[in-house]
């Protein structure tokens, strides 16, 4: 029996965040299902493994732990792995940019759908995505992230932060080409930065299953159809 159990549903959206910190780790985990899911956030809150509103959700079999939220997930694999910066700073900066990612994809589907998107909502978002990319850039400049090479937030090999954020960036532009030409346009190094952590074994070897198992869905649904009326995906 793998050691991890991740509750998420059967796209990649926010859970690819977890399955690529697993898969950069070298662990291996099992995928609860979205019955099990469903059924785990409609029951008793005293029957949860921990309180959650929603998945992502993970449970640590040898540990005996479960972490809710993705961020809180992401931080305690970075810890519990040995995935994290020394650098209490950089351990700041780590976070900040996991929270950053997250706040991305909620912004992307516009608060999980509670309006669709439309040509005009586009048309007005569109700045906002280019200053997302653009706090990417900025950082990763900050820390030596060249044309030629380099990582996020510096190191000789790809952190955490380089991760979450290919991760972040490959997903959708996998999914979505109108948004990878955009990132080429308003963050190159961060799209040279995406492509290069994205091919690494571990994250292309997820990413070739997620196709298999999810196909070109990123968060499914008519928030996802929206979104690929709108840049004609």
């Amino acid at each position: 029996m793998a050691d991890y159990e991740l509750y998420y549903w059967s796209v990649p959206f926010r859970g690819q965040f977890v399955r690529a910190v697993l898969a950069w780790g070298g662990r291996e985990w099992t995928e609860a299902g979205d019955a099990a899911i469903a059924a785990a956030k409609d029951g008793p809150v005293a029957d949860m493994p921990v309180p959650f509103m929603g998945p992502p959700l993970l449970v640590d079999r040898t540990a005996d732990v479960a972490v809710a939220q993705m961020p809180a997930i992401v931080l305690y694999l970075g810890e519990s792995l040995g995935l994290m910066p020394a650098s209490p700073g950089l351990r700041a900066l780590t976070l900040k940019i996991v929270c950053d990612a997250n706040d991305v994809i909620d912004e992307m589907t516009l608060d999980g759908g509670r309006q669709m998107w439309t040509p005009e909502r586009w048309r007005d978002f569109e700045p906002r995505l280019r200053r997302w990319m653009s706090f990417w850039e900025e950082t990763g400049r900050r820390h030596g992230l060249t044309a030629g090479g380099g990582f996020l937030l510096g190191g000789d090999a790809p952190g955490l932060a380089d991760v979450v954020s290919a991760t972040l960036w490959s997903t959708m532009a996998d999914r979505f080409p109108a948004l990878g030409r955009i990132l080429d346009e308003s963050a190159p190094l961060t799209a040279a930065l995406t492509r290069r952590v994205a091919a690494l074994p571990p994250l292309a070897e997820l990413a070739e299953k997620a196709k298999r198992d999810y196909g070109d869905t990123w968060c499914g649904g008519q928030i996802e159809a929206s979104l690929r009326k709108v840049l004609r995906d």
